[in-house]
């Protein structure tokens, strides 16, 4: 037998591949259930405890139910959030049913996405890039809140473990697949095809829930798919249904928004244009600095002109595309066709999803980014795993201390900038809770309005209908705002000292209790409300 067949001889599953500097690095069969259920255990320890309804949650928990009728649902905004979190809002308006709810169903998600790559990748690298994922905080702080993105960051994830799958075009290594080799191992000769119908179906689904939660997502989604299944012949040959499904996959999913926009916005243009105008009139824009700046713990930096703060918590920003490009050419090293081609195709996509975020805003919001984040990870893990293997046994130790030193000093900005965010949360419950209660005594009561300063999440907490004379929510003009004050409790709310509008001038002024930290309001009550308000203790 030749050293060349010798080398290609088939092991037995679960023995260690020789090499001069001695046998690889085991490692440990941890399932990627371990990483998604400790996700679930801190949301519920450290997020959801006091965490309130922000703005954006509040539009989109009051179209099923909620504690307040229907917000202004602006041109921009897509339903997909309102349908997933509708079970629990439909029945109760307790913020803390809907964040327990949305965390668990997060832990799940998240083991479900990385559970379609099984067979794909090595389950180590699963685990590792579970964990990666899941330690970030803005993934932490969005898993139990009422937002798209993080949801469009599992089935972007999914999406493209079907697509492989659907394809065809990948095989994993029996050994690798079952976790019991480390990466970098390859058995030549024992290939399991992956391709299956489920497959097709799973990448259709995913697509095409991406696209309900955010069209604008699931279109970024599919172009590298759809490039990867028609510029490869053999794919197109075996698999020409991959194709379809990716183009009618968003199309379906976009069904409700296009619907939408012909009932309420006059056509698919004009609502596109007034999306357009919302969000700062889509072009160029290099936001990547924004980005950073708002990785210190900015749920939303527009205008993002503020100083650079904390520089510590981008970091892993700045070393994630080199983890990633040291994890593709590892996984390309360890099988060019398999692994390799896969986090080619995460990274690709990865890019593909992060760009009009980067380059397209003139603001930043870190969530925007989590379908990158979830995708990028997979050849991150790869990167941190194969430098443990690939060095010599008498270095492995240190670095595997390196390593962890590294990822706990990570994990401790990650849980600072996570409680900084998560302490603004409860700060918006303590606010709008205290300013709701106040407009409860002056006799603002459910049925009623609000409009003004923070209307949507005034008029959330308070129970009543928010509607806006001007702006990008105009969705009532001054005389009718006017013609309601003779129905119902009408309450406009400006900032303390600031006068009222011309139609709220003969209204009652009623200076409104604050949180601490918080701008201080004024309430302009219609007459008869505040008649009803005096009658009341």
């Amino acid at each position: 037998m030749t050293t060349s067949e010798a080398t290609a001889t088939p092991r037995a599953p679960g023995t260690a591949a020789a090499r001069p500097g001695g046998p690889r690095l085991r490692w440990p069969a941890v399932s990627p259930a371990v990483p998604a259920a400790v996700f679930v255990l801190v949301q519920l320890a450290l997020v959801v405890p006091g965490s309130g309804l922000g703005w954006d949650e509040a539009v989109y928990v009051s179209q099923v139910g909620g504690n307040a009728p229907p917000a202004y649902f602006s041109a921009p905004r897509a339903r997909g959030i309102s349908y997933l979190v509708a079970p629990v809002a439909a029945v109760t308006a307790s913020t803390t049913a809907i964040r327990v709810y949305l965390a668990v169903l997060s832990g799940a998600a998240l083991w479900a996405a990385l559970r379609v790559w099984r067979g794909i990748l090595p389950a180590p690298v699963l685990t590792a890039a579970g964990a990666l994922f899941a330690g970030l905080w803005v993934t932490l702080f969005y898993g139990p809140r009422v937002m798209p993105n993080l949801w469009c960051a599992f089935g972007a994830l999914a999406a493209v473990g079907c697509f492989l799958r659907a394809t065809g075009g990948v095989a994993a290594t029996g050994t690798a697949a079952a976790g019991a080799e480390p990466p970098g191992t390859a058995r030549p000769g024992v290939r399991t095809a992956v391709g299956s119908r489920a497959a097709l179906w799973g990448l259709g689904a995913a697509v095409g829930a991406v696209t309900l939660l955010r069209p604008a997502d699931g279109f970024w989604l599919a172009v590298p798919l759809l490039a990867v299944a028609l510029a490869a012949p053999a794919v197109r040959r075996r698999h020409r249904a991959v194709a379809a499904v990716v183009v009618v996959a968003p199309l379906l999913g976009a069904v409700p928004w296009i619907a939408e926009a012909y009932a309420r916005y006059g056509g698919l243009a004009a609502r596109l244009r007034r999306a357009g105008e919302i969000q700062g009139s889509l072009g160029w824009n290099l936001a990547v600095d924004d980005h950073v700046r708002a990785l210190a713990g900015r749920t939303l930096c527009r205008p993002c002109d503020v100083p650079w703060e904390h520089p510590v918590t981008a970091v892993w920003w700045f070393l994630l595309p080199l983890a990633v490009l040291g994890g593709v050419v590892a996984a390309l090293r360890a099988d060019p066709a398999g692994r390799g081609a896969a986090a080619v195709l995460a990274t690709v996509t990865a890019a593909s999803l992060a760009a009009p975020y980067l380059f397209t805003l003139g603001y930043a919001a870190p969530r925007f980014l989590l379908p990158a984040y979830a995708l990028l990870a997979l050849p991150a893990a790869e990167c941190a795993l194969f430098l443990l293997t690939a060095l010599r046994p008498a270095w492995r130790p240190a670095a595997t201390a390196l390593l962890a030193a590294a990822l706990l000093a990570h994990l401790a900005v990650q849980y600072a900038v996570l409680a900084r965010a998560v302490t603004n949360s409860r700060s918006v419950r303590a606010q709008f809770t205290t300013v709701a209660t106040a407009l409860h005594g002056l006799g603002v009561r459910p049925p009623c309005l609000v409009s003004g300063r923070e209307y949507v999440l005034i008029g959330y907490y308070a129970g009543c209908v928010s509607r806006q004379p001007a702006g990008h929510d105009a969705s009532i003009t001054p005389a009718g705002l006017t013609a309601a004050a003779r129905r119902v409790p009408v309450a406009v709310v400006v900032p303390a000292g600031s006068p009222p509008p011309s139609y709220a001038r003969a209204w009652r002024l009623a200076p409104l209790p604050s949180a601490r930290g918080w701008e201080r309001y004024d309430a302009y009550v219609s007459p008869a409300t505040a008649r009803d308000g005096a009658r009341r203790p």
